[in-house]
C-alpha cells in the first residue's frame, strides 16, 4: 500500500480527508461521514514509510520533539493536500485534507452580496467562524481571491501551512508560512506591518496576543480577515472579548465596535438525497445598532437585532439560514430543527 494511492483514492472518491492510523484501515470522509476503505490494515511501517516520503530528514529528526509536523504539498497529476503528523499510542499517524487548486468564486460558494462588499472595505476586521470542517478554508481562500481580482491592492497572508497558492492578479499577494517562511506565528505578525499591506489574512486568531494583533492591525487602516473555531457571531463576541482580563474587556468592547465589520459563522449540512452538503451562513453586519450593543455589553439583545436586519443589512440567523434551505429543497425540514438553536 502506497501512500500516493490513497491519495489518488481520497480525489477519486470526491472525500475531504483522510486518516491513516496504525492498526486501522485507511478511512475517508466523504460528505462528513467516515468510511472505512477495503483495505489492508496499516501498519506501524506503513506509516513510517508515508512520513518519510513526506518530511525532509531535518522535518523527521525534530518530529520526537514536537510529537507533530503540519504542512501542504502538491503530487503531481493527483492534486494539492494538507498533511498533518502526529502521533498516538506511540505510533506515527496522519489526517490529510484535500485542498481544492480550482480557486471558487464567492457566488459559486453561495455566498451573498454583502460578503463582497465586506471585501470592498479599506479597513476594519471580519471574521469567518464555524467548526472543524464547516469549509471556513475555502471561504477565506474565495474572499482573498475576490481582492486579487477586483483590487489593486497588497495582501499579505500568515498561514499554517499554505494551502493554495495565489497567483498575482490585480493584487500583489505575498504568502508566509509559519515554519519555513517565518519562525513563530506570534513573532510574524509584529514584521507584517512593515510589508506594507492594504489586506491581512490571518487565519486563525487562538490566544489573546493574535487577537490583539488582529484588532490593532484592523484599527491601523488594514482590511484584516480571520477565522474562529466558534459556532455562532454572538459567541465569536464573547470569545473575542472574554480572552482578555476583566479590567481590559470594557476596552476591547468599544475597540470591537469601531474595527469589527462582519461576523460570517457557516457550517455544512447535508442536502437531501444524499446530494453533497449545503453551506448555512449566518451573517452579522456592523451596523450603527450592533455597534452601540457590543459598547454597552448587551450582547443577548443581537440576536433578535439580526432576525430584523436583513432587509436593511443583510443579517441573518443560523436559523434563518437553515429555513431558507428548506424552503429551497436544499435540506429536510427534521435535520433543520435538529439544528436550530
Amino acid at each position: 500500500m502506497e501512500l500516493l494511492e490513497l491519495l489518488q483514492t481520497l480525489r477519486q472518491q470526491g472525500g475531504s480527508d483522510l486518516h491513516l492510523v496504525a492498526g486501522s484501515v485507511p478511512r475517508l470522509r466523504v460528505d462528513g461521514d467516515l468510511r472505512a476503505m477495503e483495505t489492508a490494515i496499516l501498519t506501524n511501517q506503513d506509516l513510517s514509510r508515508f512520513v518519510e516520503a513526506l518530511l525532509t530528514e531535518e522535518q523527521q529528526r525534530l518530529l520526537p520533539e514536537t510529537g507533530e509536523w503540519d504542512g501542504a504539498h502538491t503530487v503531481a497529476d493527483v492534486g494539492r493536500f494538507r498533511f498533518h503528523v502526529y502521533t498516538q499510542r506511540g505510533s506515527l499517524a496522519m489526517a490529510v485534507r484535500a485542498v481544492s487548486e480550482a480557486i471558487p468564486s464567492l457566488r459559486e460558494l453561495g455566498l451573498p452580496s454583502v460578503v463582497n462588499a465586506l471585501m470592498q472595505k479599506s479597513q476594519g476586521l471580519v471574521l469567518v467562524t464555524g467548526p472543524t470542517g464547516s469549509g471556513k478554508s475555502t471561504t477565506l481562500t474565495a474572499m482573498l481571491d475576490q481582492v486579487n481580482q477586483e483590487r489593486r491592492a497588497h495582501i499579505v497572508s500568515l498561514e499554517d501551512p499554505i494551502e493554495v497558492l495565489h497567483s498575482h492578479k490585480k493584487s500583489l499577494v505575498s504568502q508566509m508560512e509559519v515554519g519555513a517562511d517565518v519562525r513563530e506565528f506570534q513573532s510574524a505578525l509584529k514584521g507584517m506591518l512593515r510589508q506594507d499591506p492594504d489586506v491581512v489574512f490571518l487565519g486563525e486568531l487562538r490566544d489573546r496576543e493574535t487577537i490583539h494583533a488582529a484588532l490593532t492591525m484592523a484599527e491601523t487602516g488594514h482590511l484584516t480577515v480571520a477565522t474562529l473555531h466558534t459556532n455562532s457571531a454572538i459567541q465569536s463576541l464573547t470569545r473575542l472579548i472574554s480572552v482578555f482580563p476583566a479590567h481590559q474587556q470594557p476596552e476591547v468592547r468599544v475597540q470591537l465596535s469601531m474595527v469589527l465589520e462582519g461576523i460570517l459563522s457557516q457550517r455544512l449540512v447535508p442536502r437531501l438525497e444524499g446530494r453533497g452538503r449545503a453551506m448555512a451562513l449566518e451573517i452579522l453586519i456592523l451596523s450603527p445598532a450592533i455597534r452601540n450593543l457590543i459598547r454597552e455589553d448587551k450582547l443577548h439583545q443581537m440576536y433578535s437585532m439580526m432576525q430584523t436586519g436583513q432587509a436593511q443589512y443583510g443579517m441573518q440567523t443560523m436559523n434563518q439560514a437553515l429555513a431558507d434551505l428548506v424552503s429551497q429543497k436544499e435540506i429536510a425540514s427534521e435535520l433543520a430543527l435538529e439544528l436550530t438553536a
